[in-house]
């Protein structure tokens, strides 16, 4: 420890002291030798929190191994000794660093590595102490989150037995501490293994969601419905089945003496275009009497810096909670992406006791939110309200970022919410079977303006009635409210994924009720009820009054059946799981859709990312492995659709082109049906955004990060101003849709043209769009349109126009794409290097559909992509690449409709 004393002497310098030292030392060799004195103590570093006390080091230099009370664990050999681990991490990142296992996500790796998941697993790493640590009045074990049951000690002795992946454990260590060094061990059980024996003895199996496919859990017996651990982990039909275990969030050491800040809260109590009345909510935590001074300042949005009056409190031994009253003149609102700016205000508290002042820092936007649920003719809406005025939402629903959720960075996270800005969503809906994001998710959210409908972490299956799962439950739906609470960008929570819906309709459910008692069923029943509808309900409107609380998706609130479309919101699912045409989207009109997908294969880069070319076939064991739906035959259900709409793909890449094709028309014409019935519909949010690892999926981006056409389409179909023809039995309904506060007046131009290019007819229709509007310009029947034309060889071209410039387009058809007499595309392109940078311009000779532009192996960001080309039409597109123009024109690809199909023998058809 005396070389500690001396570096705490040298922090002292000066900065310029110190860099001249630092130079000196290169100069003449030292800082070798130096750093070897050094990094010892570098395995406590300065943490870097929110708050600049108490004072915090985080716990670094790690080291894992298999534990010896893993079955079998002499057939791992080469993990039984120790290996460097990189906490915050997973036991499979940790063995993947070191070479140990074969990457999770290339080829068909996954039973392989399920002994992982089956196995427990030691973490150790040593804590030197130093003196002047121990003269604090406090010392505490700050762990954010270990995945899942673990057992920590320090120098021998248990201090914690965590059994939550998603709460934060604080256990008081000074006592157990000595200077020099000390010893810190987390053991993980296997999740698995420690439930299955008792959930094996229980009478009857609650639902849960998937099967494990590998034997681990026998069919019809799951054990994630007992755990509070990310259910994805165990399997869903987007991902694979990684039961992770590991230190999974930060580890560090506190250093408090007579007081510690625990949270800064802005509490809202009243916000409008006039004045802003919060509550500065600063928590303390106290080991003694102790008289306190409080200051609160805020900076504005334009970087005003405000002082408010001090605030004299008195503190007593354990939590206090100080308010501080700030009242705002013509605050500067936060507002949704699209409806104004995103306005954020940061507010700081500097708590003085005695001569030692404790500081604390929350950003956050001021807003009101509510959930609109009234009464109208079409039944009772929903949808939500922003600042007062009701915002259609937009957007998407999103998975975790990756199956091993240490590897996902903040730039991860940036580049996938930025892509749902850039496509004009405005909301992200954070599904229940994951784990609630890092603060830098919401953080993004935030400064993008993308609302964010949060779910708590139940994923499907029937929770336990258990009154130990269910205070373990709200404690960590306490711990996470108060976390997000502050976040403008927060607008629902809700209870839970599908658990209401699936235990009403589900076969496996219903089939559990009608071999239960009565008292058993209603036993399962009130413990949802007291989990859905009171524990976590109330932890809401305590916590965090100013967001309203949704018991589950789909839900009509109890009030009706779940998934109504006339109540509640809807997850719609009889396309694609239904089989059902995509047609029958126009059938039903609910209030608000909060789940609908389709899948597609992935970027055809990132299929060859994870399959060699011989693995690049639908049956072969590799794209069987990265093809979850119906337990690996979910290409079965993409052939099914693609022959329906396309035709038979001439090969495999054809395939991937034509799966993404259809996925975009599939959920265009539920995305612009919603928006053309505003306000009876006042919600699009489709399955799924994102990736959680390289698949066939219902994502628009896959996990690399690369946009499917889906994506394109979405910047189309929710711009803020859409025409939307809507084509039903025969009848063409247009419908011209204004998501401004303002009025906007525009032209329709319908031009009905054959596939050579031939104008039949044209029209321009003036509209007068009210605000926040849908308008239905026009009504036609196919015969008004056609006028005798062949509908195999002719469409209409629907432009909406403002102010002379084109802000819409949509394409019709009137037959499927297979029955149509497509041309052969002649489209020609060149890559520029311009003053704006490089870019790519089309021109179509004949009609050019689907037009969809990749670089073979070189990556570029592209402004358009997957779009129709008229006869004679040309197109500019902004580029971005490292690669040169000449490199990309040499590598440029146009795949078109006409040669994605083998010629079709059947007959023409709608």
């Amino acid at each position: 420890m005396r070389f500690t004393r001396l570096q705490n002497i040298w922090l002292q310098r000066p900065n310029a002291a110190r860099t001249a030292d630092m130079r000196c030392w290169f100069r003449t060799g030292t800082f070798l030798s130096l750093l070897s004195m050094i990094l010892p103590m570098f395995l406590l570093v300065p943490c870097r929190g929110e708050t600049t006390s108490p004072r915090g080091v985080a716990v670094n230099g790690w080291q894992f191994r298999l534990a010896a009370s893993t079955p079998d664990a002499a057939a791992h050999a080469d993990v039984q000794q120790w290996h460097a681990a990189s906490v915050p991490s997973t036991v499979q990142t940790d063995l993947l660093r070191n070479g140990l296992i074969a990457d999770p996500f290339t080829g068909a790796h996954e039973a392989q590595l399920q002994w992982i998941g089956l196995a427990d697993w030691e973490y150790r790493t040593t804590l030197n102490v130093d003196a002047a640590t121990l003269t604090h009045e406090h010392v505490d074990l700050v762990v954010d989150g270990l995945d899942t049951y673990a057992t920590v000690r320090l120098n021998g002795q248990q201090i914690l037995e965590a059994d939550n992946m998603f709460r934060r454990w604080r256990v008081p260590v000074k006592g157990l501490l000595h200077s020099g060094a000390n010893e810190l061990t987390v053991t993980f059980a296997s999740p698995i293994r420690r439930l299955l024996p008792a959930t094996l003895k229980r009478a009857y199996q609650l639902p849960g969601e998937f099967d494990s496919a590998f034997g681990d859990e026998p069919k019809g017996v799951q054990t994630a419905n007992y755990i509070r651990k990310a259910a994805y982990q165990y399997g869903w039909d987007w991902g694979p089945r990684y039961v992770t275990e590991g230190i999974w969030q930060p580890v560090r050491l506190e250093m408090w003496d007579v007081a510690r800040v625990d949270t800064l809260h802005v509490m809202q109590s009243s916000v409008n275009a006039d004045a802003a009345s919060l509550d500065a909510q600063v928590r303390v935590e106290a080991s003694a009497t102790a008289k306190a001074i409080i200051s609160v300042t805020y900076t504005t949005p334009k970087g005003e810096h405000v002082s408010v009056p001090e605030i004299a409190a008195q503190l007593v031994p354990g939590r206090n909670t100080v308010h501080v009253p700030i009242v705002i003149e013509h605050p500067e609102r936060w507002w949704p992406v699209g409806y104004g700016l995103q306005n954020l205000y940061q507010v700081s508290a500097k708590i003085r006791i005695g001569r030692e002042t404790l500081t604390a820092e929350r950003t956050t936007g001021l807003r009101t939110v509510r959930l609109l649920r009234e009464k109208d003719q079409w039944g009772k809406s929903f949808g939500f309200e922003v600042n007062g005025v009701p915002i259609f939402a937009k957007g998407a629903d999103v998975i975790p970022f990756d199956s091993f959720p240490d590897r996902v960075t903040p730039e991860k996270h940036r580049q996938i919410l930025e892509s749902a800005r850039d496509a004009n969503m405005n909301m992200v809906r954070l599904w229940g079977g994951g784990y609630y994001e890092s603060d830098d998710f919401y953080d993004e959210c935030d400064r993008l303006g993308l609302m964010v409908w949060q779910d708590f972490m139940f994923g499907g299956a029937i929770p336990p009635d258990d009154p130990a799962f269910r205070e373990n439950t709200e404690q960590e739906a306490i711990e996470q409210v108060d976390r997000l609470r502050d976040h403008p960008s927060l607008t629902l929570w809700c209870g839970n994924n599908e658990v209401e819906t699936g235990w009403d309709a589900w076969p496996d459910r219903l089939l559990l009720k009608e071999n239960i008692s009565p008292a058993e069923r209603a036993k399962i029943e009130t413990g949802m009820a007291l989990l859905f509808d009171d524990i976590l309900k109330r932890t809401v409107a305590v916590h965090d009054p100013e967001v309203p609380y949704w018991p589950s998706t789909p839900s009509a609130d109890h009030e009706t059946e779940a998934n109504s479309n006339d109540n509640g919101d809807v997850h719609s699912w009889s396309v694609w799981s239904g089989s059902a045409p995509i047609e029958d989207y126009l059938k039903d009109t609910p209030r608000f859709v909060s789940e609908y997908g389709f899948e597609a294969l992935p970027d055809i880069r990132t299929v060859r990312a994870f399959a060699t070319p011989e693995e690049q076939t639908l049956g072969s064991p590799v794209m069987r492995a990265h093809q979850k739906f119906a337990n690996g035959n979910g290409n079965d259900r993409l052939l099914l659709y693609l022959r329906r709409y396309y035709g038979e793909p001439k090969d495999f890449a054809a395939f991937v082109y034509l799966s993404q094709a259809m996925q975009a028309q599939a959920i265009e014409l539920e995305a612009e049906h919603l928006r053309a019935n505003r306000p009876r519909s006042m919600g699009s949010l489709y399955w799924q955004l994102n990736d959680c690892w390289p698949a066939a999926s219902w994502a628009s981006i896959d996990s690399f990060g690369r946009w499917k056409a889906l994506q394109f389409h979405a910047r189309r179909f929710y711009n803020d101003l859409l025409i939307a023809p809507i084509r039903q039995d025969g009848t063409t309904n247009v419908y011209a849709v204004n998501d401004r506060i303002v009025p906007v007046q525009a032209n329709v131009h319908m031009q009905v043209m054959s596939f050579d290019g031939q104008v039949l007819s044209e029209t321009t229709t003036p509209a007068t769009m009210p605000p926040l509007s849908s308008t239905r310009v026009n009504s036609l029947t196919d015969d008004a349109l056609l006028k005798g034309g062949d509908p195999s060889k002719t469409l209409v071209v629907f432009t909406m126009e403002v102010d002379g410039k084109s802000v819409s387009r949509h394409i019709l058809y009137f037959r499927a794409a297979r029955a149509l007499s497509l041309p052969q595309a002649r489209v020609t392109a060149h890559v520029t290097a311009g003053a704006h940078g490089l870019e790519l311009t089309l021109h179509a000779d004949t009609l050019a559909r689907d037009v969809w532009i990749s670089f073979g192996d070189q990556d570029a960001t592209l402004t358009d992509n997957a779009f129709t080309l008229r006869p004679g039409e040309s197109r500019t597109i902004q580029l971005k690449s490292s690669a040169d123009a000449a490199a990309l024109e040499s590598a440029l690809h146009i795949q078109t409709l006409d040669t994605a199909t083998l010629p079709s023998m059947a007959g023409a058809g709608d």
